[in-house]
């Protein structure tokens, strides 16, 4: 990744014609081939750029640029389109060029699968005396996150989302209406457990006769003491 910071003006041409003045940026080159422009403010989003594929070639200004104080012109043309962006550097700040090598992603805490997880883990949460049957179920239409067992040994369902909406009810309704069919598990309630339950959600699941449950991620991760909190 190429970083510089330098004195310049931008002019993108294309589907879009914009233009910015002559001000002080950070401009970045990445190694897939992308140009960005950012100032020092819009949080991550940069004032203008190129997506790849594109190629940047150096070049000198022409005698009217030069007359500006132009010390060299950036031209990033996309090689699909005709998409433009032409970048004038008046006073080069900073230059420099790292490796990065290759990024393994984002890897996102508290996803349905961490969730799963931890709920698996701490099946208490559900209510004192349930067991866990297994994680993953399998029914016709998918997966149930969870299958477990009452204290009385009744057929618990649940449908765990990290964000608890409508859709994530219905779901857990079908997985219901077929678990139900199981002389050997039947009956089986279902629970709807996520980290925020909307309240169309919760009033839809209760009319249905589906518990809820808010859980807290970095308590069951053991990261926060609930009992050591004042409110």
């Amino acid at each position: 990744m190429r970083l510089v910071v330098a004195r310049c003006a931008a002019r993108y041409s294309g589907r879009l014609n914009a233009h910015l003045p002559m001000a002080t940026r950070l401009l970045v080159v990445k190694a897939d081939g992308s140009v960005l422009l950012h100032s020092d403010g819009g949080s991550y989003k940069p004032l203008n750029w190129m997506s790849p594929p594109c190629a940047l070639a150096v070049v000198e200004p022409d005698d009217e640029a030069a007359a500006r104080g132009v010390s060299v012109v950036w031209q990033v043309q996309h090689t699909k389109t005709d998409d433009r962006l032409e970048i004038e550097l008046f006073e080069v700040l900073h230059d420099s060029a790292h490796e990065l090598g290759v990024d393994p992603g984002l890897v996102k805490d508290g996803v349905e699968a961490h969730l799963q997880v931890l709920l698996a883990e701490h099946i208490g949460l559900l209510g004192a005396g349930h067991t866990l049957v297994r994680r993953e179920y399998p029914t016709a239409i998918g997966p149930v996150d969870i299958l477990a067992r009452d204290a009385s040994g009744g057929t618990v369902a649940v449908e765990i989302k990290r964000r608890g909406d409508i859709d994530g009810v219905e779901q857990l309704t079908r997985y219901l209406e077929l678990l139900n069919r199981d002389p050997h598990l039947t009956p089986v309630r279902g629970v709807f457990a996520a980290q925020e339950i909307k309240p169309q959600a919760r009033v839809l699941a209760t009319d249905r006769g589906i518990a809820c449950l808010v859980l807290d991620y970095d308590a069951m991760r053991g990261m926060d003491d609930v009992h050591a909190r004042l409110f």
